[in-house]
């Protein structure tokens, strides 16, 4: 009789132990612990998209090719344009609240590919970064000159030289290549006013984008400069020193420049 009782408790103690596995289970499920669904993949490319902007993925080289029609949404279906919005209207705020001295020396950074005109015709033909970058088919772009402006950007940018700010133009395009294609295509789509447009040259060949860039703000700093905001769509557009007041990343899950 001992026995059976002691049978009886055990069977008990083995229901509420799976009683209580099972409630641990539901409970996980509420904090996003839940089986696959349909929507996995579309999940998914969001939080990539979110690690790429927040620089907690780097040096990748294609955007997975799950997440194309993704990409292509963000960026064709006006998502892409209310983010850039947003930022330009931080961008003005922040401006506002700087008073400039009279030596003429408040100055501005701006990159140029994919912050002030847009490559985007150029990436859909390349499955919107799906396909490993090719140097040869961007240069030959490039050399069209026919990059649109970026529409808020060019507003911020015509705001601050009205202001009084000295803009400069700096990006990692080669000058010897690329130098009267970028300035023409920049001065055909409204970017004129800026103090300098500032192209890779020999010496700097072989630098990473951030150590180049780097270097050219200690440049201007040395000048006596004071860099107020550094605007780019890549980190590398932002790190390093020298960098500015305030640093504004804009949105491009298309490519990664080191």
């Amino acid at each position: 009789m001992i026995l059976d009782a002691m049978k009886n408790v055990r069977d008990v103690m083995v229901v509420l132990y799976l009683m209580l596995i099972w409630k641990t289970v539901e409970g996980f499920k509420g904090y996003g612990w839940k089986a696959s669904t349909g929507n996995e993949g579309a999940a998914y490319c969001l939080s990539w998209r979110l690690a790429v902007e927040a620089n907690n993925v780097r040096a990748w080289r294609t955007v997975p090719t799950q997440c194309l029609r993704h990409v292509e949404t963000y960026m064709v279906g006006g998502q892409y344009e209310r983010d850039l919005e947003l930022i330009m209207g931080q961008v003005s705020s922040f401006a506002d609240e700087i008073v400039l001295s009279d030596d003429g020396l408040d100055a501005w950074i701006f990159d140029i590919d994919d912050t002030c005109i847009s490559n985007l015709e150029y990436y859909k033909r390349k499955r919107y970064g799906c396909d490993p970058y090719d140097p040869m088919g961007f240069r030959a772009w490039a050399l069209v000159a026919g990059c649109p402006a970026i529409p808020p950007v060019l507003g911020m940018f015509n705001k601050l030289v009205y202001q009084g700010f000295k803009v400069f133009l700096l990006t990692g395009r080669d000058e010897d290549t690329l130098g009267y294609s970028t300035i023409y295509n920049l001065h055909s789509q409204g970017f004129v006013g800026y103090e300098r447009v500032i192209l890779r040259r020999a010496e700097n060949k072989g630098q990473c984008a951030s150590d180049y860039k780097s270097g050219v703000r200690k440049k201007l700093v040395e000048e006596g400069y004071r860099l107020w905001g550094n605007v780019g769509d890549q980190w590398s557009d932002l790190q390093g020193d020298f960098s500015g007041n305030r640093t504004f990343k804009l949105p491009n899950p298309m490519y990664f420049v080191p």
